[in-house]
C-alpha cells in the first residue's frame, strides 16, 4: 500500500476542496438551520462527477477508485456533513449494489441516471423495529405473477424525502429469516409508495431523512436486485462500502473542527497571550491531530483493500468504529478550546459536534462494528 496519493488523486482533492470552500461552506450554516435539502448543490456536485466517483465512465461514473471516493467525502464533510452523507448514500448505498448485482437493463435504468446525478437514490433497510437486527424486517413483499406487492414502513432513510428511487429491503419469505429478504428498487410515483414524516434530528439536518411507507405497492419483479432471498447478503455487503464512506465523513467533520480550533487558539487572547501558547491547549491540539491522522490512515487502508478486490469487512468496520468515535472526541475538544463561544451556534464547531454524533450510529452502531471486528478476529 502506497501512502502517497497519486497525482490524479491530488488533483481531485484540490478541485473538491476548492468546490467545498466556494460552494458548500457558504451554505452549511443555512442548511443546518433550515433543513432544506441542497438540490442545487447536489447538481453542481454531479457536474464534477461526485455522484458516481468510483464507477466506470461507461456506467456514468467518474472512473476513480474508492480511495479517491474517500477523499471526496472527507473534503465535502469538512465543510458540510449533510452534503457529505447525501453524496455518500448516493455513491455507496444506492449506486454500488446496482453496479455489483444489477442486470444490464437495470444498470441502464437505475444506475446511469444516478451516477450522473440526474436522479437521487436512497437505501431503505431500517424499520421502526429493525435497526441493528436487520434480519427482523417486517416490510413484506408478496409475489403475484410478474410483480411484488409491498406493505410496510421504513424509517430514518437518508435522502428518502427527495429520492427518485429507493432500494427497499423486504421480506419475501418470513419463515426463512434472513434468507427470506429480497432487494427491490421502488421508483418515486409508484402507486402505494409515499414519503412519511421527516425526522427532526440533532444534526445533519439537510438530508431529507424520512419514513417511507408502502401500502399495497405494486412493483415489477424486473426491479428485483439479485435473486429472491439474496437481499440480506446484498444489504450487508453494501454496508461494508457504506461504512468506509461514513468513516471518511467522520474524518472530514473532525478535520474541519480541528482547523477551526487551531485558528481560534492562535487568535484568542487570554492572560495577555494567544491561548495556543498554553500547554493545556497544545496537548488538546496534539491529540486531535494524532487521532485525525490515524483515522484517515484507517479509512485509506480500508478503501485500498476494497480496491484490491478482496474482502474488506473488518477493515471497513475498524475504520468506521475508530473514525466515528474519534470525531466525537475531536469535536468535543474543539468546543472546549473555544470555551463559551464553542457552545454558540455562531461558531461552526457547535454544528460539527452535533453532526459527528450520528456517525457512531448509522450504517452500523459502534457496538455492531465491534461485533464485526470480533468475529473476524476470532476467525483468525
Amino acid at each position: 500500500m502506497n501512502l502517497e496519493l497519486s497525482e490524479e488523486q491530488k488533483l481531485l482533492q484540490k478541485s473538491v476542496r476548492e468546490f467545498a470552500e466556494s460552494e458548500v461552506r457558504p451554505l452549511a450554516k443555512e442548511l443546518d438551520e433550515t433543513g432544506h435539502f441542497p438540490r442545487e448543490l447536489f447538481k453542481k456536485a454531479a457536474e464534477l462527477g461526485l455522484t458516481g466517483v468510483a464507477f466506470p465512465e461507461a456506467e456514468g461514473g467518474a472512473g476513480f477508485d474508492h480511495l479517491a471516493y474517500t477523499i471526496v467525502i472527507e473534503e465535502i464533510s469538512r465543510c458540510c456533513a449533510s452534503t457529505g452523507v447525501i453524496l455518500s448514500v448516493q455513491n455507496s448505498l444506492f449506486c454500488d449494489p446496482i453496479h455489483r448485482y444489477g442486470t444490464e437493463e437495470q444498470k441502464k435504468k437505475f444506475l446511469l441516471p444516478f451516477t450522473r446525478g440526474e436522479k437521487i437514490g436512497c437505501y431503505a433497510l431500517t424499520e421502526p423495529q429493525a435497526g441493528s437486527n436487520a434480519a427482523a424486517l417486517q416490510t413484506k413483499a408478496v409475489k403475484q405473477g410478474d410483480t411484488y406487492v409491498i406493505n410496510g414502513t421504513k424509517a430514518w432513510i437518508t435522502n428518502g424525502g427527495v429520492a427518485d428511487a429507493a432500494i427497499a429491503y423486504v421480506n419475501t419469505d418470513p419463515a426463512r429469516g434472513e434468507r427470506g429478504i429480497t432487494a427491490i428498487v421502488v421508483e418515486k410515483g409508484t402507486p402505494g409508495f409515499k414519503v412519511g414524516k421527516e425526522e427532526k434530528k440533532l444534526g445533519i439536518n439537510a438530508t431529507a431523512c424520512s419514513e417511507l411507507v408502502f401500502t399495497d405497492c405494486v412493483v415489477p419483479a424486473a426491479n428485483r436486485i439479485g435473486n429472491e432471498g439474496e437481499g440480506y447478503r446484498v444489504a450487508l455487503s453494501t454496508l461494508d462500502g457504506g461504512r468506509i464512506g461514513i468513516a471518511a465523513q467522520a474524518t472530514g467533520i473532525a478535520q474541519g473542527a480541528f482547523e477551526a480550533a487551531l485558528k481560534w487558539a492562535q487568535e484568542r487572547m487570554a492572560f495577555g497571550h494567544p491561548i495556543a501558547q498554553f500547554q493545556a491547549i497544545q496537548f488538546m491540539l496534539a491529540d486531535m491531530a494524532t487521532e485525525i491522522d490515524a483515522a484517515r490512515l484507517l479509512v485509506r487502508k480500508a478503501a485500498w483493500k476494497q480496491d484490491s478486490g478482496g474482502r474488506f469487512s473488518q477493515e471497513a468496520a475498524t475504520a468506521k468504529l475508530f473514525a466515528s468515535e474519534m470525531a466525537t472526541r475531536v469535536t468535543h475538544k474543539a468546543i472546549q478550546i473555544h470555551g463559551g463561544y464553542g457552545y454558540s451556534r455562531e461558531y461552526p464547531v457547535e454544528r460539527a459536534y452535533r453532526d459527528a454524533r450520528i456517525t457512531e450510529i448509522y450504517e452500523g452502531t459502534s457496538e455492531i462494528q465491534r461485533l464485526v471486528i470480533a468475529s473476524w478476529v476470532l476467525k483468525g
